[in-house]
Formats: C-alpha cells, structure tokens, sequence
C-alpha cells in the first residue's frame, strides 16, 4: 500500500473513483441531479476543475488504485475512496499524507447530510467551524471543517 502523486496517465482512473462514489454518496443523500450526470460528464469536470486545479494524491495497493485526495495547501477539495475500498484505511492513509502536507492546518467542506463522512472526519480531528449552503448545482446545506495539530 502506497499512498503518491497521480499520474497523467491514471488521471481518467481518478475520474472514475470520483464518479462512481460521489454519485452513490449524493444518490443516498436524495441528490436527483446527480443520477443523469454521465461518466463522461464527470471525466471532462475532473480533468477541467479538480486535477488542473489541485494536486491529486492517489492510493495504491497493488496495481489498484483504491481513493484520492485532491489538495491545495491546506485545502483538502476532495477526497474519495472505492465503495469497496472504505473501511480498510484507505481515507485514513489518505489523510496522513494531507498532515504530512500541511502540518499546521486543514480545511474542508462536505454535505450537512453525508453523516459518513462527517463521521469520518469528526473521528480524525477535525471540528465543524461553520455551516452554509455549497454552490450550484448543488445548493445544498454544508458544513467547514478544520483540524490543527495541537
């Protein structure tokens, strides 16, 4: 197991991680815009709007590629793991890397309504600070979390 920066290469792989778990994730959240939106759609917005933007760290187990994090400074933007993946450290491993990239601070947003997630990050150290509402399309109630090492 390995968590390192992405490739060019895998890039399209990363985009499929986020797809496929950002649509199962927002489909239990009761999120309808989200179930016509295509992998092609998704792979065009990542490649555009996250890897061109952020650096994307990938974990690795074997020759899979299991999550990302897609970090700029002490801004985590996203960070998904495989359905099948969650569970077993991966987020965790994940969010070491993130420490290690900026020890003095995080930063992130997720949905008021994704309970695993703010579980998630709730269980690792990070605080809610604010609550408001995520931009378009989306619309919905989410909430700033940090951490800081102390």
């Amino acid at each position: 197991m390995i968590v390192r920066l992405c490739m060019d290469e895998e890039i399209e792989e990363v985009s499929v991680i986020w797809h496929e778990s950002r649509k199962r994730v927002h489909t239990e959240m009761g999120f309808e815009s989200e179930r016509d939106v295509s992998l092609e759609i998704s792979r065009r917005v990542f490649r555009k709007d996250i890897a061109a933007a952020f650096d994307i760290w990938v974990f690795e187990e074997g020759e899979n590629l299991l999550g990302f994090l897609a970090i700029r400074g002490s801004s985590i933007d996203r960070m998904y793991v495989r359905p099948e993946a969650q569970r077993r450290g991966v987020g965790s491993a994940l969010l070491d890397k993130a420490r290690a990239l900026s020890p003095g601070g995080l930063e992130l947003y997720t949905h008021v309504e994704n309970h695993g997630a703010r579980t998630f990050y709730e269980k690792h150290g990070f605080g809610a600070v604010r609550f408001g509402m995520s931009s378009a399309p989306e619309n919905e109630p989410d909430v700033e979390y940090a951490w800081r090492q102390g």
